[in-house]
């Protein structure tokens, strides 16, 4: 695809998201396709077609607020989720990757032991930039585990260390005013509307 056709084309992208945006403003969030790569394909006649992969884009109403104080929270979002979100995903790989290392172990005893030094390595390896994150951004980390992985910080903890590790953990969490057990509810809670909306910009590249 040639500069002047990707220019085109995002032109184009622009107008069908304003355009849509501007038939019902306050209630549906739009979903649309933008422009991913290209890749060539060989026809059964011998003839070679360019392929254009398209990835997902999701297009949310103009966003009004209600008040200085809603738009103050929404940017100290935006900062925050810049911050966690990465953490929140690495968190993901990790647990999958963890999850399926153990499955290859032989034993009970095996796979206890490879998760106590998993725990101490990955306490060590990122409290460092964890203590630096305040009460608010800690939270927001809790919340966005939850969306990545469809768990609680509590329940991934108990189901990898078990119910006495986890309760410890979430013990200090409260004396930190951090809760492990916090739930993410996007659909119900505006707070978390709105950050889920600043997590898919900051994915989509939009902020």
């Amino acid at each position: 695809m040639t500069s002047a056709f990707r220019h085109i084309a995002a032109g184009l992208l622009l107008c069908v998201a304003m355009s849509v945006c501007a038939q019902e403003p306050d209630e549906k969030i739009y979903r649309l396709t933008g422009y991913q790569g290209k890749y060539h394909k060989l026809t059964e006649e011998g003839d070679t077609v360019t392929v254009l992969v398209l990835k997902q884009l999701t297009v949310y109403p103009p966003l009004k607020f209600k008040n200085r104080k809603q738009e103050e929270f929404y940017w100290r979002t935006v900062r925050d989720v810049k911050k966690t979100l990465p953490y929140a995903k690495l968190i993901c790989e990790t647990l999958i990757e963890t999850y399926e290392y153990i499955e290859t172990l032989p034993n009970k005893k095996d796979r206890e032991n490879h998760l106590k030094r998993m725990e101490t390595e990955v306490f060590e390896q990122y409290k460092p930039a964890l203590k630096k994150f305040t009460r608010s951004q800690a939270r927001l980390l809790v919340k966005l585990i939850q969306r990545e992985t469809n768990q609680s910080g509590y329940d991934i903890i108990k189901a990898f260390l078990g119910s006495f590790r986890a309760g410890f953990w979430q013990a200090f969490g409260k004396l930190f005013g951090v809760s492990l057990k916090g739930k993410y509810e996007p659909l119900t809670d505006s707070n978390d509307a709105i950050i889920e909306r600043v997590c898919v910009a900051v994915e989509q590249g939009a902020l």
